[in-house]
């Protein structure tokens, strides 16, 4: 995943289209933690094409994005013009200057991973009111193996087109599993955060093979590879989709971590 966070940039529409928002149990809890009012300021690490933004917005906090890809910025200025307290910066968040001891709230959904943690992290830190909270959280889709004649030709697609491209060895898919969010925390924890909560939430999609075929496109390993072999990759994977039943069932794990500064 290396070097692959301008991808995004180049689905920005296709993203908006169809990447999935968050469930009201996760931004409820995260509001419970830390209670949001008019004269809180908040900064949200990569908000993409905003799918986590609006509910922060409409608790009247002052809310600042950073994010690097311009046609995102592009549409996220647009999407949240009615809100005076919404403000963007384009850049990486690493590169902008925050004030120390300033925030209530740093939050990421499905992003924080393009931060090097030993980077994000104590900045994070610096930049929270004591007390104020950094929230991580991202969404883990997982493909259901409840066809399986489908899930057998999908993974020959991959052996095909993404193996072959990558030139790896082929693996099995693996669901995100809680040992992994698990060690979010406990890293969160080394960096010095305090009252540190890990919590799993869990929803079932049903896309049909277009919706499949597009949520693909917004996977920057997948914008990554060639565009011929993409092409003909998205196609097959289509194909295949509509042999077997028309739809396939996507089964997300969405991970949230919590911590404040002491």
């Amino acid at each position: 995943m290396e070097g692959l966070g301008w991808t995004f940039d180049t689905a920005s529409s296709l993203y908006e289209k169809i990447r999935p928002g968050y469930p009201d149990a996760l931004y409820q809890t995260v509001f419970n933690y830390v209670p949001l009012r008019e004269s809180s300021r908040v900064v949200e690490i990569g908000p993409g094409a905003g799918q986590a933004t609006l509910p922060f917005l409409k608790t009247g906090c002052r809310l600042t994005a950073v994010e690097p890809g311009r046609a995102l910025s592009g549409l996220c200025r647009e999407k949240f013009q009615d809100y005076p307290s919404f403000s963007l910066i384009t850049d990486r968040f690493e590169n902008v200057d925050f004030a120390a001891d300033t925030y209530d709230l740093v939050f990421a959904a499905t992003a924080f991973h393009w931060v090097p943690e030993a980077i994000g992290c104590p900045k994070i830190l610096a930049m929270l009111k004591k007390g104020g909270a950094f929230a991580q959280f991202a969404n883990h889709p997982f493909r259901s193996a409840d066809n399986p004649a489908l899930a057998a030709e999908i993974d020959r697609l991959y052996e095909t087109y993404y193996d072959r491209f990558y030139n790896r060895q082929s693996e099995p898919p693996r669901e995100y599993a809680g040992e992994q969010a698990d060690r979010k925390a406990r890293a969160m924890e080394q960096y010095g955060f305090r009252d540190v909560t890990s919590t799993l939430f869990y929803r079932t999609r049903i896309l049909s093979a277009k919706e499949y075929v597009m949520l693909l496109g917004t996977y920057s390993d997948h914008i990554a590879i060639e565009e011929r072999v993409r092409k003909e990759f998205f196609a097959e994977m289509e194909k295949a989709i509509r042999k077997h039943g028309g739809q396939i069932t996507i089964r997300d794990t969405l991970d949230l971590q919590l911590g404040r500064k002491a």
